[in-house]
Order: C-alpha cells, then structure tokens, then sequence
C-alpha cells in the first residue's frame, strides 16, 4: 500500500506480470500503477500485464484509459481477472481475456487466395487491429488501418501497414531474411523478422513512414519511400 492508501501489488507471472488491485480510488489507483511504471521503464517496457482487480465494477472508459496509458508506455494490458460480471463483460467487449491463461480474442486469416495473376500471394486486410485480434497467415500480409496495442500479425513475408503499427508483428516466418516491415507510423510494441527481435531507437518529432529489415545479415532502419530509378 503506497502512500495515497492505494492497495497495488505487482508480481511476475508465467504469462508477463500480474498487478493486484484491492483498496482505494480507481483514478489513485491509475496513478500508482502508472508512476511505478514510469519509474522503472526499462523493466516494465515489452511486457503483457494481467490485472485481477477481484470483485470491484471496472467500465468500458476507464479500463480502456488504463489500457491506453499502458500502451504509450508499450506495456500490454491483455487480461483482467475479476469476479464481477460487469467487469469481465467489460473486458470481452475490450477484447480482453478474462482468465489467466486464456487467450484474448481473435480473428484469423490462414490462407491467401489463389489467383493466377503474376506476383505474390498476399492477404488484404482493410480494417483497424484491435487488442485481442491476430492476423496469420503464409504469405505477405498488407493492412489498411492500424495495427493497435495487443493486436497481432504473423506472415510467413513481408507486412505492410497503411496506418499506425503499434502492435506485434512478426515477418519472415516462410522466406526468412528476404521479409520487411513497413509502416506510416512505426511504433511497435515488438516486431520480430525471421525468428530476431529488433529494437527501434527512441523517436522525437513527427513520426515518417519506414521500413524495416535484415540486409547482408546486419538490421536496417530507413524511411520508407518509392526506390528511385
């Protein structure tokens, strides 16, 4: 119990972090959570936070405030357990898991269209990711929307991203260090490309379409523009 009579308890877990809630104001209980996440960034950035918050009636705005809040801080906020139904219907509508080991949520697209024009198989998907939502699929992947926090795309190529990533995404899963990852606005919770996890530096300014990938073994990072001819 910190100082403002808040009860928090954070404790790591198989499945991330779980934070407990008992006592005490929900927005103190937000401020809490949140500065002893801004205390130690380091350590709580990438991470996937299950919150039990036992019996107490959680709605829709402020769950999905503490969500959001987490994820500028790139922690997810992917399961609450509770043992109140308002709370857990709360949470569904969310796309949240609502057990510890369950999974959130999602959509799936397994397998791209066969067409008999040149190029590549692809898969289109003109919609926002929310949280709980997973893309799989083969082949190359191209979103028209965002990609939000707790949201999930796994190509066995490249993924293009017509909006903001803030998500995970995984590329190369089929044709390995050929894949890249593209993006308007390029601030992932974690992107992986066949099978290694890059780290993107620390951004200030407005945010520029770029491109990620893997040449000649080393990890690139590049605006992401036409190729000149």
């Amino acid at each position: 119990m910190d100082q403002s009579g808040t009860s928090l308890q954070i404790k790591g877990v198989r499945d991330g972090l779980m934070v407990t809630i008992g006592e005490g104001a929900w927005s103190e209980i937000l401020e809490s959570l949140i500065s002893q996440i801004d205390d130690r960034i380091q350590f709580f950035k990438g991470a996937r936070l299950t919150l039990d918050v036992g019996n107490r009636i959680v709605y829709a705005a402020d769950l999905g405030l503490m969500r959001d809040k987490l994820a500028d801080r790139q922690v997810v906020l992917w399961a609450v357990l509770s043992t109140s139904p308002v709370t857990e219907q709360t949470a569904q509508v969310l796309g949240l898991a609502t057990r510890a080991h369950s999974a959130p949520r999602r959509e799936q697209v397994m397998k791209p269209v066969e067409s008999s024009l040149p190029g590549e198989n692809a898969i289109f998907v003109q919609r926002t990711l929310r949280s709980g939502f997973q893309v799989i699929s083969k082949a190359h992947v191209i979103v028209v929307g965002d990609i939000n926090p707790g949201a999930e795309i796994r190509a066995g190529g490249s993924v293009v991203v017509w909006g903001r990533l803030r998500g995970a995404v995984e590329a190369g899963t089929e044709i390995g260090d050929a894949a890249t990852i593209c993006a308007l606005e390029m601030a992932p919770m974690q992107i992986r490309i066949a099978e290694r996890e890059i780290m993107l530096p620390f951004r200030r300014g407005k945010p520029q379409p770029e491109m990620v990938g893997i040449r000649n073994g080393q990890i690139f990072i590049e605006p992401w523009k036409a190729k000149e001819k």
